[in-house]
């Protein structure tokens, strides 16, 4: 009997349900600001990219190459990126309204402690701010999910299992 082979939509999903219920876990928490606990969000997308792709080097028996696992760890990252996306439109519109605000408050607070900025020069970026909040954090995700999902995929690639490939061998 044949193994069914796991496809780079659900291990996408499943990753990104990961990360949606790390985040919400953070917010509820009250740590969302904590950047050391937000940086862990990065380990537990290359983690679950890795593991993605010795899976997937698993149900080849070993018969992949490094693009064909690449392919499939970044494809897997795609779902993770426009599940994120969507919730954060979710969390930010529906779930927690009030989590923009929180973070405009911390943002405010953190450039004033900063001292760079005089009151009305940080009135301004943060009215900029509130403006493109969405397509910032949309951007945002799309670019750091990008570059994120390319070195965890390029990690994946190179960890995973390979048979060796004889290129001019004839079968």
């Amino acid at each position: 009997m044949k193994q069914k082979k796991t496809s780079h939509i659900v291990k996408g999903v499943v990753i990104g349900l990961i990360l949606i219920i790390y985040s919400t876990a953070l917010y509820l928490s009250g740590q969302m600001m904590n950047k050391g606990l937000g940086y862990l969000s990065y380990v537990i997308l290359i983690v679950g990219l890795i593991i993605s792709g010795n899976i997937f080097s698993k149900e080849n028996d070993g018969n992949v190459t490094f693009g064909n696992i690449f392919a499939h760890c970044f494809k897997a990252n795609a779902i993770v990126t426009l599940l994120v996306i969507l919730w954060s439109f979710l969390s930010l519109k529906v779930i927690f309204p009030n989590m923009q605000d929180q973070m405009m408050d911390y943002t405010r607070k953190e450039l004033e402690k900063a001292g760079t900025l005089s009151d009305e020069q940080i009135s301004q970026s943060l009215a900029f701010m509130q403006k493109g909040f969405m397509v910032f954090m949309i951007g945002g995700a799309i670019l750091g999910y990008a570059i994120l999902g390319a070195i965890g995929s390029l990690l994946a690639a190179a960890i995973a299992k390979k048979n060796p490939q004889q290129p001019f061998s004839q079968a």
